[in-house]
């Protein structure tokens, strides 16, 4: 698979602007000026990246609690994005919100969710969408290990391939549910054997390596689009930090030895010096993209903490109510 050197950078960018962002959100977190609660997606940004590549803006997908990643892979404002971190009105969801259910139906970012397993189905009922549209848009929900436990994850699988819906399942398989490793909490070694259960393809990949994820993806995105129905792609990938941010730095209940998994396995390090290593994409040229992304991330900083706070008169505004 040959690539444009543009794309490279574009994905290199977007790696580089995920780990930028929720590692100043994490600081932000801490230093007490972001309430609620924050997923940091740090060590898993190859997954988002890969994925959304090979997607048009107008595909959709759907998120998890620990949704930064795939907002911003998907085009999502990042000034907004803080904004709605940091509470204020001018955010995504006018700061009601916050980090776990930022949406923007724009670039077809249908929502992060702090429900476990919750996108299946809402991904399942996009693609289901799609088809009755007509064309070709494809809709893909990300999920987590745990989720491919939940009652969601074979209900939405198994309507999918029933109805050979457009859908691309992608568990971002980190190997922790909070503080539960998969090797205890799954019957399966691989969580992409499940989708023999619902004839479909399953495969599982590196999910450190974005371009095995962009070829994982551009194969079940292909598949979608021509009517061939849903795949489950597994990524194996390394979360770095807690499950949650939470005040006081409590301890990451996960052995030391799966903490240091992460940063030995680091996706952008990696696929930085890949692209050195073989004459893509200069040194020089990552180094300014850096530069950028962290200028355009403290940018965003600096309008969130410029915004203004919502209107206690306002609370109930865009609110369904029965």
């Amino acid at each position: 698979m040959t690539l444009e050197p543009q794309l490279l950078i574009d994905m290199y960018r977007y790696m580089v602007t995920i780990r930028n962002f929720d590692r100043r959100a994490v600081e932000e977190f801490h230093a007490g000026n972001i309430p609620g609660v924050v997923h940091a997606y740090i060590g898993e940004e190859a997954v988002a990246v890969g994925v959304c590549s090979v997607l048009r803006r107008e595909d959709r997908i759907t998120s998890t609690h620990r949704g930064h990643g795939h907002t911003i892979a998907k085009g999502a404002d990042i000034k907004l994005m803080m904004a709605e971190l940091f509470g204020r009105s001018n955010g995504y969801c006018e700061g009601k919100g916050g980090s776990m259910h930022i949406a923007d139906f724009g670039v077809g970012m249908l929502g992060a969710n702090g429900i476990v397993g919750a996108g299946l189905p809402i991904a399942t009922g996009a693609a289901l969408a799609a088809k009755m549209e007509g064309g070709d848009r494809v809709a893909v929900c990300f999920f987590g290990d745990g989720a491919s436990n939940e009652g969601a994850f074979h209900s939405s699988l198994n309507l999918a391939s029933i109805w050979k819906l457009p859908a691309i399942f992608v568990c971002e398989n980190n190997g922790w549910a909070v503080s539960v490793p998969s090797t205890y909490a799954l019957s399966v070694v691989d969580v992409s054997v499940r989708a023999m259960s619902y004839d479909m393809p399953g495969v599982t990949v590196d999910g450190t390596d974005v371009l095995a994820v962009l070829e994982a993806a551009r194969q079940a995105v292909a598949r979608a689009r021509a009517g061939e129905g849903p795949t489950l792609i597994e990524c194996k990938t390394y979360r770095w930090r807690i499950h949650s941010e939470q005040r006081g730095n409590p301890e990451d209940p996960r052995p030391q030895a799966a903490k240091e998994l992460g940063p030995e396995n680091d996706p952008i390090a990696g696929f930085a010096r890949r692209l050195e290593e073989q004459g893509l994409v200069s040194s020089a040229v990552l180094q300014q993209v850096d530069q950028e992304v962290e200028s355009a991330v403290e940018e965003a900083i600096k309008f969130a903490k410029s915004s203004p706070l919502p209107k206690p008169e306002d609370a109930l505004l865009n609110v369904f109510s029965a």
